[in-house]
Parts: C-alpha cells; structure tokens; sequence
C-alpha cells in the first residue's frame, strides 16, 4: 500500500464522520434531543483522529516529503492544506464550544452547533477531494518507493504514538455505531 492510498482509506472514515456530524445537526435543528456521548465522540473523532493522527501524517511526513521533492510550499498546494486545516481547527473548537452549550441547556448550542457543523462538513469534504484529486497524485508521481515505504512506517508510529494502540478501532467501532443511529 502506498502513504497515499492510506490517507485515501481514512478518507472514507471522515467522510462517514461527516455524513454523520450533518444528520445529527438535522436531528438537532429540528429539536429532537441528541445523546452527549454521541456528541463527545464525534468531537473526539474529530479532534484526535483527524486532526492529531490524519493530519499529523499529512503536517509532520507528507507535506515535508513532497517538499523535499520540489513541490513548494508557498502559493500553492500545500499552503493551502494547511490553511484549510487550520480553518478546520477554529471550526471544530466552535463545534466544541456549542456541545458544551447544548449539553449545559443552553438552546443557542442547538443553532451554533447547526451553522458550525455545516460550515465544518463543506470545508472537510471539499479539503478531502482536492487532497485525492490533486494532491496525493502529485506525491505519488514525485516519491520513490523507499520514500513511500519511509512515509508507511513514520505514519504507522505517528499512530501509535498520538492516538495509542487500539484507537483507531475504537474510532472505527464510533463510526459504525453512530452510522446505526443516525444514517440508517
């Protein structure tokens, strides 16, 4: 498998993530009372799966890599990945900050986390199609297959290190939970 094909994979686990956070905003809006450790998981998802270990791969291995293979940083690609997961970032606290709202009884939560979580699911799905369909075909024509294999293994301990062992299935058992409850 290929750095990129792994990236691709997760993907697939954030898209789902995403098609969730919309349901349960949908559910929300429309008052219906949605479970707080559903909630948690998703923020937690959100800001350990994808920010800390998806983008952490990307930031810390990737992103250097293809530099290093002459794709500039700077006005193009990768300056705007890393705009785009700053944005994400912000986008999530405020996420966060409406959960914490809602669960308190705050009604304002309800609306705050409705408009953030539609900002956050355009910004996500329009940053994962311009990572597949731009720029991870440019990693893959500029890597050699030691680079990728390198990119493999510091991925494989970035995970293991920021996420610990058996999270990502725990994340993968969330997914499939909250795909039951919401999206069935």
């Amino acid at each position: 498998m290929k750095a990129t094909e792994e990236l691709k994979t997760e993907h697939e686990g954030i898209k789902l993530m995403l098609r969730i956070l919309d349901a349960v905003s949908i559910k929300m809006n429309a008052g219906k009372k949605i479970q707080a450790e559903h909630l948690d998981g998703i923020v937690e998802f959100f800001r350990v799966f994808v920010d800390k270990c998806h983008h952490g791969k990307e930031e810390d291995f990737l992103f250097p890599a293809m530099e290093k293979a002459g794709v500039t940083r700077e006005n193009g690609p990768i300056e705007v990945m890393l705009r785009e997961h700053t944005m994400g970032r912000s986008l999530m606290t405020k996420i966060s900050d409406a959960v914490a709202q809602y669960k308190s009884g705050n009604e304002s939560g309800s609306d705050e986390f409705g408009s953030t979580a539609a900002e956050y699911v355009a910004l996500l799905s329009r940053h994962i199609e311009k990572e597949n369909d731009i720029l991870f075909p440019m990693a893959d024509m500029r890597l050699t297959p030691q680079e990728d294999q390198e990119l493999l293994e510091a991925f494989e301990k970035l995970e293991h290190d920021r996420i610990g062992p058996g999270k990502h299935e725990e994340f993968h058992g969330l997914l499939n939970h909250l795909e039951r409850q919401y999206l069935v």
